[in-house]
């Protein structure tokens, strides 16, 4: 199947990585371990070297071990990078580019996917400086097994413990899997805020970052689709792989999906496109300002969404995902929006929320559909992206059954 690089580091979930690696190889994968210094304090490394075969390698200088830059070869040999325990120290370390061991540097020279399971004390783990770096590496694309909650090791009772290996081996495998039900379907998503001009200085906004967009569009492409994304104006490069159209305003955002939705397989609506527009458009030049009031007339610009849901009908293709960002209570107005846009999933989330939404790495949302709804407490954009993207795998292959 894949080589994955396991790394362990001190923690006294240490000596679950022993469990992990069985798992592994009993997937068919082949594991090789790397242990930094304060983890051989937990565990020996002749145990990982007898349960992998392989020598276990604890240090970037060993003689003869350098001698063909064995970070840079296994970077380009492994399936995926994976760490657990990964303490805070290590994540800080990814998260900030410090390479001053083996497995800092494989995790710079690697261009695999990366899989961490933290694990460490309740309140490190909710340090805002941890919370940071967790983010920070959500955005590059990383992924996490969350820590589970329960007795540590310091004797408190809360969140930080290790998870499960046989949690940890899961999502390990998903992510070396083929890439699912989306190989040869064309995915289009729509990103980022619209900017709606005033004159030429000045317009109306709002706070979409975009991220969560880029994310479905980056879990899309690594699952093997090919990716339309259509972005509004954002500080965001696009993830590797999609195909990637700019656009400015509503009115851009409208043609462009008008141009690629009807040919795609799945449409994720996930830009936060302007209700309202300038009734007369740009104003050419600068307006000046005044003493007296300004007033704008705006007008409603089209609602996309409802628009493909009306083109849709009642066809099953494409499978439409929108987005509904509210305040105080997001389910409601979603369970509204899937009926009057008739659409198949509508994720729902509370702008309210200082830690959620707008312009945040984190989301928490729930996914509202015709067969009920789900909670996906907060977590890394990223791994937002991933659920969403599991129930339209799960959507497709309903499909394809009931075409068979």
């Amino acid at each position: 199947m894949a080589l994955v690089a396991l790394g362990v580091t001190g923690g006294i979930g240490a000596y679950k990585a022993v469990e992990v690696v069985r798992g592994l190889q009993k997937r068919g994968h082949e594991v090789a371990a790397i242990m930094s210094r304060s983890a051989r304090r937990f565990v020996g490394e002749v145990t990982f070297e007898a349960i992998t075969r392989r020598r276990v390698i604890t240090d970037q200088y060993a003689a003869g071990a350098n001698a063909d830059i064995e970070h840079i070869s296994l970077a380009t040999d492994i399936g995926l990078l994976l760490v657990a325990p990964a303490t805070a120290n290590v994540i800080g370390k990814f998260a900030g580019g410090i390479a001053d061991d083996f497995l800092t540097s494989l995790y710079l020279a690697t261009r695999a996917p990366v899989l961490i399971a933290p694990a460490m004390n309740t309140q490190m783990l909710e340090h805002d400086a941890v919370r940071r770096n967790l983010a920070t590496l959500a955005s590059r694309g990383v992924r996490f097994v969350e820590p589970g909650a329960g007795y540590l090791a310091c004797g408190w009772i809360g969140k930080g413990r290790l998870a499960e290996p046989e949690e940890i081996v899961e999502a390990a495998h998903r992510m070396l899997q083929p890439a699912g039900m989306l190989p040869g379907t064309l995915v289009v998503v729509s990103a980022g805020p619209t900017y709606e001009d005033i004159d030429q200085v000045r317009y109306l906004g709002n706070r979409s970052s975009g991220k969560m967009g880029y994310a479905i569009a980056g879990e899309a492409a690594r699952r093997g689709a090919r990716v339309i994304l259509v972005s509004g104006p954002t500080s965001l490069a696009p993830p590797p792989g999609v195909e990637f159209v700019a656009v400015r305003s509503a009115q851009e955002m409208h043609a462009a999906m008008r141009q690629h939705a009807p040919h795609a397989d799945i449409v994720v609506m996930a830009a936060a496109v302007a209700d309202y527009t300038p009734k007369d458009g740009r104003a050419g030049g600068k307006i000046e300002k005044s003493d007296a009031p300004l007033e704008l007339t705006l007008v409603r610009t089209a609602d996309i969404l409802a628009e493909l849901g009306r083109a849709r009908g009642g066809a099953r293709k494409p499978v439409l995902v929108g987005f509904a960002a509210e305040s105080g209570d997001p389910v409601t107005r979603g369970r509204e929006k899937l009926r009057r846009k008739q659409v198949d999933l509508i994720v729902a989330n509370d702008i309210s929320r200082t830690d959620a939404g707008f312009d945040t790495d984190t989301n928490a949302v729930t996914l509202i559909a015709a067969g009920g709804e789900t909670q996906i407490p907060l977590g890394p954009k990223s791994h937002i992206a991933s659920v969403i993207l599991d129930w339209v795998e799960q959507r497709v292959k309903s499909d394809a059954s009931m075409k068979s």
